[in-house]
């Protein structure tokens, strides 16, 4: 527990200082005033997390935490549970979308079992972290997913494993989930922490036709209830915390660390998709100031992601209908705001080019 509050003193505002200072040497630049659009509101933002002049996010790790749900005993998923572990090891042999686009983005991709169940080999050269709390979480359906001990272990795994990758000087981080019933966990947290009905948040995740939709819906309201985490519930059952360890899983609660971590040491952190967005909820429950150190990389076709993004305050920069998780959004997005980076740091002013500035109103 130490680790997470001394994480969640770390994190604080950002200074309006540096948006303005920010904004004067985006305004020098040549080019008209506001004419590269987000790209310069990425660069601003870059400026007031990092603290730097010439904010750089070259050196990019991609952190993707791995875990089983035993809400998916109820039947709310298109594929088994082993599908979890049978991916992990496709990551680890580098035959996934996330592989691919890790070594497009040139991030290095760090992938975590931090609760699969079954064997998924040992830790190797700092690529493949076991890190597992339990084979598993248990059917939130019937009983608590976790233990309030588990949950802030999951929490203080992720701040861990989040620090060890900026001592290796990494400079941007991505989030990214495998784990089947998953989307489950997250419409439940969803609809946790913003007081909406299931219905609203809850998506087909893996594909899952009609009848399975309703009883995945089904399945989260009974299990709000069983767990007083509904909208008139007493506000103090509404405590992240509380959220994570009743109806989350170890990947949504490693990814929060995540999220505190970087925030914590001013790193930007690029969320990948509902899954993400559901561990920065538990985040933001917990440090209201982290969301201004994210950036959203896309909008999930998850019905439950758009109300997750609201309530933090974020707006994708992409929206290409993806659901496949895995960090695959975010991997994408990491060319985004490198792009914004370099732009700033290395495009040339009016005065450094000789060029005329703007000459009137």
């Amino acid at each position: 527990m130490d680790k997470l509050k001394g994480t969640l003193d770390r994190i604080t505002d950002l200074d309006p200082g540096a948006f303005q200072r920010a904004q004067a040497r985006l305004d020098s630049l040549t080019k008209p005033p506001g004419s590269l659009g987000r790209l310069e509101e990425i660069a601003r933002r870059l400026v007031a997390i990092t603290g730097a002049a010439r904010p750089r996010v070259a050196r990019k790790t991609l952190i993707v935490m791995a875990a089983d749900h035993g809400v998916a005993a109820e039947g709310v998923s298109a594929f088994p549970q082993e599908v979890t572990r049978q991916m992990v090891l496709n990551f680890r042999r580098g035959g996934a979308a996330i592989n691919v686009l890790a070594r497009h983005a040139k991030a290095r991709l760090v992938v975590v079992d931090i609760g699969v169940h079954g064997d998924c080999g040992p830790s190797d050269d700092n690529s493949f972290l076991v890190r597992k709390i339990a084979p598993g979480t248990r059917n939130f359906a019937r009983e608590a997913a976790m233990t309030r001990e588990q949950a802030v272990a999951a929490l203080e795994t992720g701040i861990g494993i989040v620090r060890g990758e900026i001592a290796r000087g990494a400079e941007m981080i991505a989030t990214g989930d495998m784990g089947i019933a998953n989307t489950t966990a997250s419409s439940a947290i969803v609809a946790a922490m913003t007081g909406r009905d299931p219905a609203e948040v809850t998506g087909r995740g893996t594909g899952i036709g009609d009848a399975a939709h309703v009883k995945k819906i089904e399945v989260i309201r009974r299990a709000l209830a069983l767990h007083q985490l509904t909208p008139d519930a007493p506000r103090s059952t509404l405590h992240a915390l509380d959220v994570l360890a009743k109806v989350g899983g170890f990947e949504i609660g490693g990814l929060a660390g995540v999220i505190l971590g970087a925030a914590a040491a001013r790193r930007p952190v690029v969320l990948d998709g509902f899954i993400s967005g559901a561990a920065a909820l538990i985040a933001w429950g917990l440090s209201p100031k982290v969301s201004q150190f994210c950036f959203a990389a896309h909008r999930s076709v998850e019905v439950g992601h758009r109300v997750a993004l609201e309530t933090l305050g974020l707006e994708p920069l992409m929206d290409f209908d993806l659901r496949l998780g895995e960090g695959t959004g975010a991997a994408l997005a990491m060319h985004l705001v490198e792009g914004a980076a370099r732009i700033y740091h290395e495009m040339a002013t009016f005065t450094e080019a000789g060029v005329s500035g703007k000459s009137g109103p």
